[in-house]
């Protein structure tokens, strides 16, 4: 079974496409797994398959970029995002009470997806973003200076949006 047949065929073509436009197809595996990913919402070991076959790489090799890169998922994830840095930088300005409140308040544990899917929280070792400790990226954008009432402004504010999309409630 060939794995790449199972991508629609415009996305089958541009990917192959730009593979064929770079000097080497290795260059672009972080690409296109972040392509698959956005149409299947995670790398799936078929996704994977895919990727591999496309690349003339090894499941082995990408699952080896996979796990490094913080941005490729090989577990489903929530609609949003939330990597919480967990430095030492971070961690000496309160990262982890602030962690507590916002797994309390998301009613999960740390690497789970909330129950209606709108919400992952990961841990990363460092945005780079100390200046500004404590910090957490959502949805890749960055978050510094946290404290609750900023943490509980961030999340409402991502909830309203998600329920005034057509079909959530």
């Amino acid at each position: 079974m060939a794995y790449a047949d199972l991508l629609p065929g415009e996305m089958r073509r541009k990917l192959a496409q730009k593979i064929a436009e770079s000097e080497t197809a290795r260059e672009q595996a972080i690409d296109v797994m972040t392509i698959l990913q956005g149409h299947f919402g995670y790398m799936s070991d078929e996704a994977m398959l895919a990727a591999s076959e496309l690349l003339a790489m090894t499941p082995l090799e990408l699952e080896e970029l996979a796990t490094f890169y913080n941005f490729i998922y090989r577990q489903p994830v929530g609609e949003h995002v939330i990597h919480v840095c967990d430095s030492a930088i971070c961690w000496m300005h309160g990262h982890e009470s602030l962690l507590d409140h916002l797994l309390s308040r998301l009613e999960i544990r740390l690497g789970e997806t909330t129950e209606d899917g709108l919400f992952t929280v990961l841990p990363v070792c460092c945005l780079g973003y100390c200046d500004h400790a404590p910090a957490m990226l959502v949805d890749r954008r960055i978050h510094g200076e946290l404290t609750r009432e900023k943490i509980d402004r961030i999340l409402t504010k991502l909830i309203e949006e998600s329920h005034s999309l057509p079909g959530r409630k």
